[in-house]
């Protein structure tokens, strides 16, 4: 069972001073820059980079779907390029 010295209060926990609430879009510009600097580098460590092997196999696997799709739109085109005359009696 906890102990109630165990018991971290959330931040909208009753008796929560006003002082210790963080305070949200206040404060200097560069001091809010800083901070958002430093938490954006501290989440960027947290992430599991891809290694060169699975960059290499991402990269070929979107170069092949966009000739496919660019190949079927393409061929698309052609076929449109001819049948809309066509229905417009041109």
């Amino acid at each position: 069972m906890a102990r109630e010295a165990d018991i971290v209060p959330s931040a909208g926990a009753p008796g929560r001073r006003a002082a210790e609430a963080p305070a949200v879009g206040g404060g200097n510009p560069l001091r809010r820059f800083w901070r958002f600097a430093h938490e954006s580098a501290s989440e960027l460590k947290k992430v599991e980079w891809p290694g060169q092997n699975q960059v290499v196999q991402g990269t070929i696997v979107v170069l092949v779907a966009c000739i496919i799709v660019g190949t079927y739109l393409w061929a698309n085109d052609q076929i449109w390029k001819k049948v809309v005359p066509r229905l417009l009696g041109q």
